[in-house]
């Protein structure tokens, strides 16, 4: 057996259904043996888009998602798919290669990557953006470094992990005994929960049962711990009202009694101020960067006023941010089962609250019949076709913030945005992973631009039988940008060349449709829901409406505004 017909028996007996990729290098031996497999190969167009589907089918169904390709192009175009994989917890596995020469190796071939004297040093690209890498050198280090890979890819906090394929360690024949053994693929990638020690939890109880005005912010570890249920049961065991971060968003269901909304700069001043009035927050999960805290705004969270319980995987986060009273250290499932097992309590504050802090999910454009279409009005439009079997996919810039304030999620898992480390162009290949994940119906949000970047995934789509709907909110502009200036062409680079993405759509063999009313998109959502083929929809929105104006929160505000 060929190592390389090895590691594609290594990678069914990991459960792997799909690899996204581009052949070249020595990756062409792993993509040799794909069709006598099980696995299916979805090549997008470039290692950008690919590495952006396994992203975010890490993201979503908890497993790593494997990218493979040629060494120097993983290491630059396929690294934003794994720079937002670290930032956003994802489980992701890079198969690669040195594009290496043999003899030749040490007078540098073009595309060397091996890291010698006059060629690229891809580990040191790597080891720049993901959890951890290794470089094999014998067929053995190449099969156990995969399931390495594997093990570390999900263990603690997620991300992203690569294995870079050299010369021999690929090619030679896979020998039978081997010192030391690699033992089989289950027995080695094996890993186990933490949970926070029981004084901890007690700590964090007596907190939470002692509160008037309990809080959770819930933010993505959440979502990459699968603690839905476990979340909801603490919620309501404590009677708290939940926020989320960002990229916490649908981690809990916006329409429940306790839901206040996203908090952060450009987040709901309701959620904001939740957080504000609480005398107990729980941290679950959420790092607390400077978009979440309103920039550490003085009023917004206050550690000498405030009990502070932060729930994290990682020791390193549990007050990183704001001094924690307590730290609870574990999975974040593990963390909220441990709570709601050990206490409960009740109030008179955060159901009405949460309620009112709700009214932040609606304004007066939602309703507005304007043309061309307020992206307020064509959110809510989004928002009518959206159930608990619906996936919204966002884009970095302006179209994000619209849906984290007007989209209202119905249920959790329905809503991932671009915000690890918030790429444009990722919602659009992010929405064909997730429909070839699941049977759901998705939803990929972008702007002109942002869709601009990867609309060839939109064939991607057409090619493997999925039919998501793809939303490009069109300004002909890098609407967040634009909306910096201090006068007209203030900032050069901002104005696009406008597009008639409808026949793009058709071109790539999708559906395209230009809606420039709001009736004309609600029926464009309906029409694209039940098609077999993925439809595109250009919609024309008011470029006059100020995202950072609109939406910037009364906290960021006291802090002197944009600090992007």
């Amino acid at each position: 057996m060929d190592t390389s017909e090895r590691l594609v028996e290594s990678l069914e007996r990991l459960g792997v259904e799909r690899v996204f990729g581009y052949p070249g290098g020595r990756v062409i031996e792993l993509f040799d043996e794909l069709p006598e497999s099980n696995i299916e190969l979805v090549r997008p167009r470039d290692e950008r888009e690919a590495s952006v589907m396994a992203e975010m089918h890490g993201r979503l169904t908890g497993t790593p998602g494997v990218l493979a390709g040629q060494g120097p192009w993983i290491g630059s175009l396929g690294l934003i798919g794994q720079m937002e994989a670290r930032l956003a917890s994802s489980p992701m596995v890079a198969i690669t290669d040195a594009s290496e020469r043999g003899n030749y190796s040490t007078i540098a071939p073009y595309q060397q990557s091996r890291g010698d004297y006059g060629g690229l040093e891809l580990p040191k690209i790597l080891d720049a953006v993901t959890k951890e890498h290794w470089f094999p050198r014998t067929p053995t280090e190449t099969i156990r470094s995969l399931q390495l890979a594997f093990k570390h890819a999900v263990a603690g906090r997620p991300g992203p992990t690569a294995v870079i394929l050299d010369g021999d360690a690929i090619t030679e024949e896979y020998p039978d005994d081997v010192i030391p053994p690699v033992w089989d693929e289950e027995t080695q990638t094996r890993t186990w929960k933490a949970a926070p020690s029981p004084r901890d939890v007690a700590s964090a109880v007596e907190a939470l049962e002692g509160a008037n005005r309990p809080v959770i912010i819930s933010g993505n570890g959440v979502h990459a711990a699968g603690a839905y249920d476990e979340l909801q049961d603490a919620a309501e065991a404590y009677d708290a009202a939940v926020v989320t971060s960002y990229l916490g968003k649908s981690t809990f269901p916006e329409t429940h009694r306790l839901a206040g909304g996203v908090i952060g700069s450009f987040g709901h001043e309701g959620a904001n101020q939740l957080v504000s009035e609480a005398d107990v927050l729980l941290v679950v999960g959420c790092r607390m960067n400077p978009m979440d805290t309103n920039w550490q705004a003085p009023e917004f969270i206050r550690p000498d006023e405030q009990t502070i319980i932060h729930a994290d995987i990682d020791p390193r986060n549990a007050g990183w941010v704001y001094p924690a009273d307590v730290g609870l250290i574990g999975d974040a499932a593990e963390s909220l089962r441990e709570l709601v097992a050990s206490g409960s309590a009740d109030n008179d504050w955060a159901e009405d609250r949460a309620k009112a802090a709700r009214e932040s999910f609606t304004a007066p454009e939602c309703e507005s019949d304007a043309t061309p279409i307020l992206p307020q009005r064509a959110v809510k439009e989004i928002e009518r076709v959206v159930d608990e079997d619906t996936i919204v996919t966002a884009d970095s810039g302006n179209n994000r913030f619209w849906l984290l304030n007007y989209l209202q999620v119905p249920a959790v898992q329905t809503y991932y945005g671009s915000g690890g480390v918030g790429g444009m162009g990722w919602a659009t290949p992010a929405a064909v992973s997730a429909a070839l994940a699941t049977d759901k119906h998705v939803i990929g949000v972008a702007g002109d631009g942002g869709f601009a970047m990867t609309m060839t995934s939109v064939e991607t789509a057409v090619e493997h039988g999925v039919a998501p709907t793809f939303v490009v909110l069109n300004d002909t502009s890098l609407g967040m940008v634009r909306q910096m200036q201090h006068g007209p062409d203030d900032i050069s680079g901002v104005e696009f060349h406008d597009t008639d993405f409808t026949r793009v759509a058709e071109a790539f063999g999708a559906v395209g449709v230009r809606a420039e009313t709001p009736d004309e998109l609600a029926d464009a959502l309906s029409d694209a829901k039940g098609r077999d083929l993925p439809t595109v929809i250009d919609v024309r929105i008011d470029r006059e409406q100020d995202m950072a104006e609109t939406l910037q929160s009364s906290f960021y505000a006291s802090v002197g505004g944009l600090h992007e």
